[in-house]
Formats: C-alpha cells, sequence, structure tokens
C-alpha cells in the first residue's frame, strides 16, 4: 500500500511518500512545496499545480491529511485551512481516499507522546524509514502523518480479520 502524508501549509506543503507492507515501511519519497508569493488565490494554485504532480509521480493509492488547529489567529487559521482544503482536494481529484488525523494522535502513534516536539518526530521518522532525509521539518511532518495512517490501517485490517474469524 502506498500512502501520501501530507502537512498543510500556506508557506510551505510538506509531503512524503511512503509504502506499506505489513509491518514493513518504506520511504519513497518526500519534500516540501513552498507557495511564493502573491495574492492568496495565486498561492493556493501554486499548492494544487505542484502537489497534483507529486501524486501523478509517485500514484498513491491512500492519502493522509493532519487536521487543522485553530489558533488565535484567525486570519492566519483560516489561510492554513484554505491550503488544507487543496492538501483534501488533490488526493480526492486523483480518486484517493483521504484520512484526516490530529496533530496530537500522528505523535503518539510515531513517538509515543502527543506533545512530541518536531525533534522527536524526525528522529524517530529517520528511525522507522532507514535511509530517510526529510527535506525539511514540514517533509518530516508529512513522513510521520503516512507512518500513522499506516499504523492506523493496519490495525483496522486486523480489527477486521479477527470480526470476520469470529462472526
Amino acid at each position: 500500500m502506498r500512502i501520501i502524508g501530507i502537512d498543510p501549509g500556506l508557506r510551505c506543503l510538506g509531503w512524503g511518500v511512503i509504502e506499506a507492507d505489513g509491518p514493513r515501511l518504506r520511504h519513497i519519497a518526500n519534500g516540501q512545496i513552498l507557495s511564493g508569493t502573491g495574492d492568496l488565490a495565486t498561492r493556493l494554485l501554486a499548492l494544487h499545480v505542484q502537489l497534483t504532480e507529486i501524486v501523478a509521480r509517485h500514484a498513491p493509492e491512500m492519502a493522509a491529511v493532519e487536521q487543522t488547529f485553530v489558533n488565535r489567529d484567525g486570519a492566519g487559521t483560516l489561510k492554513l485551512g484554505q491550503a488544507r482544503g487543496i492538501a483534501m482536494l488533490v488526493p480526492a481529484q486523483a480518486g484517493l481516499p483521504v484520512a484526516e488525523y490530529a496533530p496530537n494522535a500522528v505523535k503518539k502513534t510515531v513517538v509515543g507522546v502527543g506533545h512530541a516536539e518536531k525533534q522527536q518526530v524526525d528522529h524517530m521518522v529517520r528511525m522507522q524509514l532507514p535511509g530517510c532525509d526529510p527535506a525539511g521539518p514540514d517533509a518530516a511532518d508529512a513522513l510521520a502523518i503516512a507512518i500513522c495512517h499506516a499504523f492506523h490501517a493496519q490495525t483496522a485490517g486486523r480489527l477486521a480479520q479477527a470480526i470476520g474469524a469470529a462472526s
């Protein structure tokens, strides 16, 4: 199962693609999309065009996107929400199922602590994906989101098998 994890951001959107074969995880690619400068519509279009190309190039079967938390800056939260809309739209346009995970759930799954620091997330991503060199903190977060989804998808599969066996 090939999974793309996406860490939404208006200035910098992180992405990471992994393959999950049962409990085995393998790094495929990662990076950070910069929206550039200009008006909001132009920056959102830049995110859409670049993310569409990445999805086409790496052909994931599933997508996982980090949920947005609300902060004190309402305008900033709204802009982040618009970037998150692009992060959900592009995989949906490609026909992929899109899962969503809260930041604390991702950190708890990957690091074991819901309030882990970015350095801890980066370290655990490198441990779980040997040879991986994230392009930056947003790419490391995106890989963590993909790892989180792989874990939850595998667990859900086991649960479905157990229910099927019990029937």
